[in-house]
């Protein structure tokens, strides 16, 4: 058995990034990580930890927030390793009271695999949209805060808008992208973090 590929969607809430992870699990038999998953099984003093919003306004839970994202990578790597494709559903960012270089540390864990980071973008007025038929109402503000903090440094292997193209076009579209060699982490990972 060969080694498994990493997929890993990073985008902001309501961007498309579940729905592209949903294909790849379901037509593709690829195993799904990804801070719902994890949000829905942490203890209640650790929420919302993974998915703590760009801002620093937990200050109390960031060390928890990075102990988290390694753990994710750590289990996507293990997985990986044991031939199993994993697609991961993120929103990485390090606006928090202080930086705490979470991408870097999580990219040299992965930067010797079969690895790539996805960026997934829509825009903010679909999101704001998205996020209403939720009831999940936010400002432009936030959003657009969000936003570029999720997407900084804004190094990729494909970048994806699934407003241009629908979850499964941008499925196929990484698909395509995963016949060629990853590099995305390979760079993260040489910046100090």
């Amino acid at each position: 058995m060969g080694e498994g590929t990493i997929v890993v969607l990073n985008g902001v809430p309501r961007a498309g990034k579940s729905s592209i992870a949903d294909i790849f699990e379901r037509d593709h038999g690829w195993f799904p990580l990804g801070v719902d998953s994890l949000i829905k099984v942490l203890p209640e003093n650790l929420r919302p930890g993974i998915g703590l919003r760009p801002g620093g306004e937990r200050p109390d839970l960031e060390p928890d927030v990075e102990r988290l994202f390694l753990a994710l990578y750590a289990s996507a790597r293990s997985q990986a390793v044991s031939g199993v494709n994993v697609v991961m559903d993120v929103g990485h960012h390090d606006s928090f009271s202080r930086s705490l270089g979470i991408l870097p540390k999580c990219a040299s864990l992965v930067a010797d695999l079969n690895a790539y980071l996805i960026g997934v973008r829509c825009p903010i007025s679909e999101i704001r949209r998205r996020r209403e038929l939720t009831n999940m109402v936010c400002s432009a503000e936030l959003l657009t805060r969000w936003e570029n903090a999720v997407h900084h440094p804004g190094i990729y292997d494909l970048e994806v808008n699934t407003l241009e193209l629908g979850a499964a076009e941008c499925a196929e579209k990484i698909r395509k992208r995963l016949q060629s060699p990853p590099v995305a982490f390979v760079n993260l990972s040489t910046i100090s973090g």
